[in-house]
């Protein structure tokens, strides 16, 4: 990969870190995502099952239904989602769904993660559509953000 597909990654991520920073400020898991089509941001968004009341709520779901009613399409094929944690198996499925072409993540998930931090589902070649997955970019920004927080609350407890 090319620098300049590094630097572009780290931009876009940076974009899903201030997402996930909104996602805390509303007590949130800090988790955010943006999806980007051809260098342009399309929709970002951020965790809200707790303030939605809706355990569909990812941050990767948030963005993809953004994504779709911006682009007037279900599909969002050439598109690549940026998101600070490593997917879940519903936030992955979804990605499938829609079409998107690239993943780039930042922190690992060892405990429920789907493109190689707990399972490699993503990667499962039975997949009839491919997804490229790219992870670890910013990963102790990311991660850091992720402990911070959950230190806090073990903290009020």
């Amino acid at each position: 990969m090319g620098v300049a597909s590094i630097q572009t990654d780290e931009h876009w991520m940076r974009h899903a870190l201030a997402a996930a920073k909104q996602a805390q400020q509303l007590d949130e898991v800090p988790v955010g995502a943006v999806l980007v089509i051809d260098n342009e941001l399309v929709a970002s968004a951020n965790n809200s099952p707790i303030s939605l009341n809706d355990p569909t709520a990812h941050a990767e779901v948030c963005v993809l239904r953004k994504a779709a009613q911006q682009m007037n399409n279900y599909r969002l094929p050439g598109s690549t989602l940026y998101v600070t944690l490593e997917p879940c198996m519903m936030c992955a499925g979804a990605m499938l769904h829609a079409r998107v072409n690239r993943l780039v993540f930042g922190a690992y998930d060892e405990k429920t993660g789907v493109a190689g931090g707990c399972f490699n589902w993503l990667q499962d070649q039975k997949h009839m559509h491919k997804v490229i997955v790219r992870g670890g970019v910013l990963q102790q920004e990311c991660a850091q953000l992720l402990q911070s927080f959950f230190k806090s609350k073990r903290q009020l407890k």
